[in-house]
């Protein structure tokens, strides 16, 4: 090698390696920017000394009387099976719809197919609160809504579902038509071919659109303020612990709120950390194509 060629060779190796240098600095800021509430909250949930909120971080007191509190005096348990059950009906119903709507899409061709996409493309640029209203009445004529407001949040993160096939169609349109045409000239019907070939080779997609659908439920607040309607013994967990955020209850419920945020986030932390590899396999193989 010459030494003109050494000489850029060695400049390209730094630049390369001041850029990669610049790039985890970067990136280490913004984890830590990132981390900053979830330690604070942390901290909060463990203060001893008040319950109200402080200007400062770090606890005078370590204790555990805020999960007591939480566990025993409150209806915290209550509103988390709620979101309990909400969060696994709906992961079982909208995976099952999402991925017969991306499937149909993805391999049949039929009159109107691409009429379909294409309202729905549009509809889903459309906010989903502005049908808040009309829904919510909806919901009230058929007596879902208030003390039967878990089958009404079913019903509404359930039903417009299948508009999210997108990801779930660009996964399948990656699998080769050719596995489906074999089986059918074996005799294996559409859903013998879906069952028995798609899915098996599916599990990526899956795995993510069930933690999808499984994670929406705990953070959803709007509609399920608007449908369980003051109906305390049916909220979710994040209607529940904001009502522990108004001037009534903020200062004597501020450290339990803290405590109850902790709770939430730490099983679907744990669930997204676990299946991580296939949330990345699902998104990079839907992504593929559209």
């Amino acid at each position: 090698m010459s030494a003109e060629k050494t000489v850029k060779f060695r400049s390209k190796s730094r630049k390369e390696r001041t850029t990669r240098i610049l790039i985890y600095i970067l990136l280490t800021i913004m984890s830590i920017v990132w981390l900053i509430p979830f330690v604070y909250l942390v901290f909060q949930a463990f203060r001893g000394e008040s319950k109200s909120m402080v200007n400062y971080i770090l606890p005078k007191k370590w204790s555990f009387e805020n999960f007591r509190i939480l566990f025993k005096e409150t209806n915290f348990l209550s509103w988390y099976k709620n979101t309990l059950i909400i969060a696994l009906f709906n992961a079982v119903l909208q995976t099952v719809i999402v991925l017969s709507v991306a499937y149909a899409l993805s391999r049949m061709r039929f009159k109107g197919r691409r009429l379909i996409m294409n309202i729905m493309l549009i509809l889903g640029m459309f906010p989903g609160f502005l049908s808040m209203i009309a829904t919510y009445f909806i919901l009230k004529l058929i007596g879902l809504t208030s003390e039967n407001a878990i089958p009404g949040l079913i019903l509404v993160y359930a039903a417009s579902s299948g508009m999210g096939y997108y990801i779930a169609k660009g996964f399948f349109d990656t699998i080769p038509k050719s596995l489906d045409e074999a089986a059918r000239i074996d005799g294996a019907s559409r859903s013998r071919v879906f069952f028995r070939i798609i899915m098996p080779m599916s599990k990526p997609i899956i795995i993510y659109t069930i933690m999808m659908a499984f994670i929406a439920p705990w953070g959803d607040f709007m509609y399920a303020s608007l449908i369980t309607f003051g109906h305390e013994e049916a909220y979710n967990v994040a209607v529940g612990l904001y009502k522990w955020l108004d001037k009534e209850h903020i200062n004597s419920y501020f450290t339990v709120f803290c405590a109850g945020g902790l709770f939430v986030s730490v099983p679907v932390t744990v669930l997204f950390m676990a299946l991580q590899r296939y949330y990345v396999e699902g998104v990079t193989g839907g992504a593929v194509k559209g």
